[in-house]
């Protein structure tokens, strides 16, 4: 099969600015959810609650200040999701036909025509971090022009450090990023000492730039710490599944101190319990009163009584948990996307917005429902598709796949991090693991007979 002498890599730009602006077209303002309006309001006010990330806050108000409203947020957090489908063009001498197919089809999945018009801080977390590796393929490509190889280390560098300020687990895109810089410096022949010092650097400034955004936003924090009350909620969630599982599991640190709180958590807490997201527990008044009367380092206390002394029972909660977030048997209780604008109507109020359901979000609505159901909304899908396109890239190793591929090792990283963490199965928790596979997908397809190719070859060491 022969490429066209067409100019394929700009008709493929091309096409993925259309669908950039075709894209927006029909999200603009944005869909909002309960806690992207809450996060406005705190980007507005200038006052963090500390329950969400402050970078997301932050990132709204200064957006507010210029267009009110979300708008503006949108259309720069789905620009950095689209050049760096774009960037990646830059690194293969001629383009094929296939990788324009692809991102026509790839426009269709809710993962693009919706959740890139979402203000969420998954859609955030994600397209910073698939930008950062982007940033890296393409000067893994140019490596021999300093300027280029720094100024793109430079920006992947800023682009993981607010992936770490977007998510909790956000570290593992860090972590993963300065091994890719090193991996390339490896590749493109610098050795390890001074592949050490690339990959060592980017680490550094990452943490610097993070930590230094991190104090200087806390100085804007209000209220108790929102990790600190979320750590509670995961032990106190963990405890009573663990008590789910086996009702013959003896809580001594809560009996000891609390008799009535262990009897409400065999009782009520039992039957409030759902692996499919812990909201039922907060719910159920009877379990949220004797919670809020406890001493907080009850549960604390049986919760590394859990771990230390049942670990098999803990792995087995964890396990039962987690298969909601990565399977999710039924998709429509893990809320697969966001339509339109809902939040408290009071805060909406002050915004100057009103809950949004027009026809526009009727028709979107009624299309991605299509896809419910199906592969396409499906982690396990795209987790099989990133293991082949690993496989490929780690046969054929460009400078530029190495990036690619640590974005799926990334990927996979926080994936997994969520077996540890989880505590509801909203689909939006792995979508960097979607759209990072979407982007690897593409990345092939720009080259898919080299790709074809490299399986033909042994794996090299």
């Amino acid at each position: 099969m022969r490429r066209s002498a067409a100019p394929v890599g700009p008709i493929t730009a091309g096409i993925i600015l259309a669908v950039y602006v075709l894209i927006m077209a029909a999200d603009l303002p944005g869909h909002l959810s309960y806690d992207s309006v809450i996060q406005l309001m705190e980007g507005r006010t200038g006052q963090y609650s500390n329950w969400h990330p402050a970078v997301m806050s932050w990132l709204l108000g200064l957006a507010d200040t210029v267009v009110r409203g979300t708008a503006l947020f949108v259309i720069l957090n789905a620009l950095a999701f689209f050049a760096s489908l774009a960037g990646l063009i830059a690194t293969q001498p001629r383009a094929h036909w296939a990788a324009a197919v692809l991102v026509v089809l790839w426009a269709l999945t809710p993962q693009f025509l919706i959740y890139q018009g979402t203000v969420w801080k998954d859609v955030l977390f994600a397209n910073a971090s698939v930008a950062g590796f982007a940033c890296l393929a393409v000067a893994a490509a140019f490596w021999e022009r300093p300027r280029w190889r720094f100024g793109l280390i430079a920006g992947a560098v800023l682009l993981f450090a607010l992936a770490a300020l977007a998510r909790q687990n956000g570290a593992v895109v860090a972590l993963v990023g300065a091994m890719a810089v090193l991996a390339i410096a490896l590749v493109r022949g610098d050795g390890w000492r001074r592949s050490a010092l690339y990959g060592g650097g980017a680490l550094v400034a990452m943490v610097v730039v993070a930590l230094g955004g991190m104090a200087a936003l806390n100085t804007r924090h209000v209220g108790d710490s929102g990790p600190s009350v979320q750590f509670q909620l995961l032990q106190t969630y963990d405890v009573i599944g663990a008590v789910v599982h086996d009702p013959s599991l003896p809580l001594d640190a809560v009996r000891d101190d609390d008799p009535d709180l262990e009897k409400t958590i065999r009782t009520v807490g039992v039957k409030a319990w759902s692996p499919e997201r812990n909201d039922t527990l907060g719910q159920t008044p009877a379990l949220q009163s004797a919670l809020d009367n406890a001493d907080p380092d009850i549960m604390s206390a049986q919760w590394k009584d859990l771990l230390l002394h049942h670990p098999g029972l803990y792995l087995r909660v964890r396990a039962q948990v987690f298969g909601w977030v990565f399977l999710t048997p039924d998709v429509k209780k893990c809320l697969p996307y966001e339509i339109g604008v809902d939040g408290p109507a009071d805060v909406l109020s002050q915004l100057g917005l009103a809950e949004r359901e027009d026809a526009r979000d009727k028709v979107l609505d009624g299309f991605s429902k299509n896809f419910i159901g199906t592969p396409v909304l499906s982690h396990v899908f795209y987790a099989v598709l990133a293991l082949i396109a690993l496989y490929i890239l780690a046969r054929r190793r460009t400078p530029s796949d190495v990036a690619v591929g640590f974005l799926l090792v990334a990927a996979f990283g926080v994936t997994a991090s969520f077996f540890v963490i989880s505590i509801a199965c909203d689909y939006r928790y792995l979508y960097f693991l979607d759209v990072s596979t979407m982007l690897a997908t593409f990345y092939l397809a720009l080259d898919p007979m080299s790709a074809w190719e490299a399986l033909k070859r042994p794996l090299r060491t």
